[in-house]
């Protein structure tokens, strides 16, 4: 008998679930899943679909990501009893180095415990060698088996819905009858479209294009020109909100984010003099990254990302605007398994346990959209630009506690705290005066900034 409308549909012993996609959102939701249901004594099997594999190198083990995991998220997955080897880190990251026109800055972390962590996705760029990269998706997929999840390297051809379930189709493992379909496939196209068809009332996410690309230098040029900082730019260059340099062990990743990154667009901003001098003179940025992708983001949640039995999660649905997609991957991952254990599988279920969690992330990303507007005028600025120099700076004779724009500006730029959070700090009157007074006593002084060499020093994780 097919499932009626608003009717309450509950996983019972013996159930499936096929998992759409083996990147973080689907290996966090597989893992709850399992853990709750093991609390909740119901005996449940997951089946998870991945196209990629994430031994391989390259491309066909690549997940397009920056690969940055911030302290915050490390501790909540400790506490959920994920530990995260250390030799699946690339790098500790405990400073970032702010690059404008007028010159430049380094910030430290807040406090010893907000420090970030660099990642390959996959096992590694094209032309690295295998044993010298560790994957993070592999290694949440291999938690997931632990748990007793079964990985199936292979994309699903079809779905469709049947009386009292979902047909899931693939080469390999034919056809297979669901009882709960999870679309964590982010934003691949094709399997994308699969997965809505079971949602006709879903409004896809919007996206925008980005950058990425992976300069190799060798971990010697990597300790002696980025050692453990993040380099940040606010230049004023058309269409980039945000870009980054992120220090891996041998591998440098470059990170652009704005209005559809393109060639044009990234040639600009290679060209430029910040980026050129974060590099060793002698190398041609244009022949040291073999691998580059302009991969899509979520910058818009999906609308009505759920049907009786099935749920979409991570980019399929909601994000984090420009940062911390792990992290988004965490909360919409864990969010939708504990709705499916305890409180059901129907829409009316995934409406009124998950859907919040998705509403609180697009109402976050709203304010963030506006932090990043200001960014983006403050970018185009040059008398602002000295102003927030001054400040940063003159901070660092404060205590942590007191550099009020500098821990404001390390969430901005690692994820560390939501945007909600750090505009309210923003709007600290004691950093909205000094800021002003910062742009006063800059520009009647101006000159250029250069990073104090006491900030230098670099710490590992």
């Amino acid at each position: 008998m097919s499932d009626l409308p608003h009717k309450t549909i509950e996983l019972n012993d013996g159930d499936a679930i096929a998992v759409i996609g083996g990147g973080p959102s689907g290996s966090f939701f597989s893992y709850f899943a399992l853990e709750f249901s093991k609390r909740f004594d119901l005996d449940i099997s997951i089946d998870i679909y991945e196209a990629k594999n994430f031994t391989k190198i390259g491309a066909g083990g690549c997940n397009h990501c920056g690969g940055i995991i911030s302290e915050t998220l490390v501790q909540k997955l400790s506490t959920d009893g994920i530990i995260i080897p250390s030799d699946i880190i690339q790098r500790g990251v405990n400073t970032y180095t702010l690059h404008t026109e007028q010159g430049q800055t380094v910030i430290d972390t807040p406090s010893h415990e907000q420090r970030i962590a660099s990642v390959f996705r996959g096992c590694g760029p094209k032309g690295c060698t295998a044993n010298s990269q560790r994957s993070f998706d592999n290694f949440l997929l291999g938690l997931c088996k632990k748990k007793g999840a079964n990985v199936i390297l292979e994309k699903i051809s079809k779905a469709e819905r049947i009386d009292d379930g979902i047909m899931i189709r693939s080469k390999k493992n034919g056809n297979k009858k669901y009882d709960l379909v999870v679309g964590a496939a982010g934003l691949n196209a094709q399997t994308l479209k699969m997965i809505t068809g079971l949602c006709p009332d879903i409004i896809p996410p919007k996206t925008t294009r980005t950058y990425i690309s992976e300069f190799y230098i060798g971990k010697d040029q990597v300790d002696s020109h980025f050692g453990n900082s993040m380099h940040v730019f606010l230049l004023n260059l058309a269409n980039i909100t945000f870009g980054a340099l992120i220090p891996k062990e041998h591998y440098v990743t470059l990170v652009l984010l704005g209005k559809d990154i393109d060639d044009k667009t990234v040639k600009n901003f290679i060209a430029s003099e910040q980026i050129k001098g974060c590099f060793p003179k002698n190398l041609d940025l244009k022949d040291a990254a073999p691998c580059k992708c302009y991969p899509y983001i979520n910058v818009k949640a999906a609308q009505n990302a759920f049907n009786d039995r099935v749920v979409l999660i991570g980019d399929s649905a909601a994000s984090k605007l420009y940062k911390n997609g792990i992290g988004a991957a965490y909360i919409t991952g864990r969010a939708a398994a504990k709705t499916a254990i305890f409180e059901g599988i129907s829409k009316k279920s995934f409406e009124k346990y998950y859907l919040p969690i998705c509403k609180d992330l697009s109402l976050d990303n709203s304010v963030g959209k506006f932090i990043f507007f200001v960014t983006r005028f403050i970018q185009g600025s040059k008398l602002l630009k000295n102003g927030l120099l001054h400040m940063v700076i003159h901070e660092h004779k404060k205590e942590a506690d007191k550099r009020l724009m500098s821990t404001a500006l390390w969430d901005v730029f690692t994820g560390s705290a939501g945007y909600r959070n750090i505009f309210l700090r923003f709007l600290n009157p004691k950093l909205l005066l000094s800021f002003f007074w910062s742009i006063i006593v800059s520009n009647l002084h101006r000159k250029n900034y250069k990073i104090n060499e006491k900030q230098q020093a670099r710490t590992t994780l």
